[in-house]
């Protein structure tokens, strides 16, 4: 059995969906002069400035404990800047709302809900009636390739799956900003590549504005138009690199020259960051 088969056989198969036909208008994002401080001036963000324009993939990288998430939670709404502000669409940011959805790298579905009404979940909260909450929900079931499992529970689901689950009930209410807190990070490779490609998918699909916390170099590379690197602790934006490798983006361009290239140029930015970050814990109790 070749792999292709085989992974035919193992996996259920990933949604399809059609190349992005528009440019988005909605999903801008202005983080300017953020600082988060969590108490004794210890600060997990310093002194951010980002811009990402509507309907760009942008990849947050750093090593662990830079503020990546917590950056990314500002925008979410989760965390309130000490100085400086998040604006989307030129509203300030102070509180979650439903123009972004957010996916964690834990799941979070209700174990005790079907497939079809986790996804319906947002919906319903926003007024929707049960039977157009549903209809929602069996349309981005389709979309990621899970219509078969719309009346199971989370329980009887593959990690993917529930990661798949996940990022449906993100798109639910059709935000304008998709944030994901290192979604892929549990997964097994083989999972993970699906996964990416599939993102990518339902991305030029919704023409969304993605920011994606990532530790794996490879994943920010192959999936981001801008990979902005943090700094160790307090987080700080030390690089903006743009990312010129052509969409769609398939598998075998991880061994082109611009792959390779960019890669190393993050990699060079990790390494130094990562050796910063372990000195700073090694004489810093």
């Amino acid at each position: 059995m070749s792999t292709e088969e085989l992974k035919a056989k193992l996996l259920p198969p990933l949604g399809k969906t059609h190349k992005m036909r528009y440019k988005p208008e909605k999903g801008h994002i202005q983080i300017e002069n953020v600082s988060v401080d969590f108490g004794g001036d210890v600060f997990a963000v310093n002194d951010a400035f980002l811009e990402i324009m509507p309907g760009e993939f942008v990849c947050l990288l750093g090593p662990s404990g830079c503020g990546k998430s917590t950056l990314m939670n500002t925008v979410a709404g989760f965390v309130n800047p000490t100085y400086g502000s998040v604006k989307v669409d030129g509203m300030v940011i102070d509180k979650p709302g439903q123009d972004r959805g957010m996916v964690f790298q834990q799941h979070s579905l209700f174990p005790w809900k079907t497939v079809c009404d986790n996804v319906a979940f947002g919906p319903l909260m926003d007024g929707k009636g049960i039977d157009s909450a549903r209809s929602t929900a069996r349309s981005l079931l389709e979309m990621v390739g899970l219509s078969a499992y719309e009346k199971r529970f989370p329980g009887v689901l593959s990690g993917g799956m529930k990661q798949r689950v996940g990022i449906a009930r993100a798109l639910a209410n059709y935000p304008s900003v998709l944030l994901m807190d290192e979604p892929f990070g549990a997964l097994d490779a083989q999972t993970r590549a699906m996964m990416q490609e599939n993102l990518l998918q339902i991305w030029e699909e919704f023409g969304i504005t993605v920011i994606f916390v990532t530790h794996d170099i490879d994943e920010a590379v192959f999936l981001a138009d801008r990979v902005v690197v943090m700094s160790a602790s307090p987080g700080r934006l030390i690089a903006d690199i743009k990312i010129t490798l052509p969409r769609p983006r398939l598998a075998e361009v991880v061994t082109s020259e611009d792959y390779i290239k960019a890669k190393k140029q993050c990699m060079d930015l990790i390494r130094l960051e990562s050796m910063r970050a372990f000195e700073q814990q090694r004489t810093t109790a």
